[in-house]
């Protein structure tokens, strides 16, 4: 499903340096990985790749069939609604309600009016947010504006879902709930990318686990757990 073929990646800021160097990396679709590592290690950066947002200095990011790297732009945002995307800021639109907000992706998939009437209140029900749907961001808890994004990134059924440390942002009850909550959506088939500097959360999840150190892979096991030095 998602293949890195000896990528690297440099960004010049006056000097050269090293984000990634020579990632050899596969994901199968049904899996979920947990990508581990220092701030500043690469992850995020791996983050971009797949998703489109960066492109490598060397080698070929595949994502379902598809060289991202080649891709032009106008094609991004069909590949795009293939991945579902979770931050750790949220990044929910603040005017609109958690129903619209969820919505809103739909709408842009170009989704028809009476599927979205359907779908958003199931998963919202999923995600255990069915009496906040009318609620405004503001109105929620972090745990809460959390539980809407992963709506928001699972509404069009994508391949996979990819967070981005999120639950950076959130205590450890909240923190907690989310995890079992991209437990669930993986049990239903749907592939999870983790990206994550917390120990007790990779060590809980006794997933694969791909350990990054200076823009390396150091690691990569199945049932793994968080060993960096």
């Amino acid at each position: 499903m998602i293949s890195f073929v000896s990528v690297a990646k440099y960004y010049n800021n006056g000097s050269t340096s090293v984000a990634l160097e020579d990632i050899c990396l596969k994901i199968e679709t049904g899996e979920f990985v947990t990508l581990v590592g220092k701030s500043g290690a690469g992850k995020s950066t791996l983050v971009k790749l797949i998703i489109g947002e960066e492109q490598p200095t060397r080698g070929k990011v595949i994502v379902a069939g598809q060289d991202v790297g080649k891709m032009r732009s106008r094609d991004l945002p069909t590949l795009r609604r293939k991945l579902g995307v979770v931050f750790q800021d949220f990044r929910l639109l603040p005017k609109k309600t958690v129903h619209e907000n969820v919505a809103f992706a739909m709408e842009v998939a170009g989704r028809a009016e009476r599927e979205i009437k359907e779908v958003v209140p199931q998963v919202l029900d999923m995600v255990g947010l069915a009496e906040r749907a009318w609620h405004f961001p503001s109105q929620l808890s972090g745990g809460e504006k959390q539980r809407v994004a992963i709506a928001r990134a699972m509404i069009n059924r994508p391949m996979v879902i990819i967070a981005d440390e999120p639950t950076g942002n959130l205590d450890p009850v909240n923190t907690w709930e989310i995890i079992k909550l991209l437990t669930k959506i993986n049990e239903l088939g749907t592939t999870i990318i983790l990206a994550t500097h917390s120990k007790d959360i990779v060590n809980a999840l006794g997933k694969r686990v791909v350990s990054i150190d200076k823009g390396k892979v150091v690691r990569d096991e199945k049932n793994g757990r968080y060993i960096l030095s």
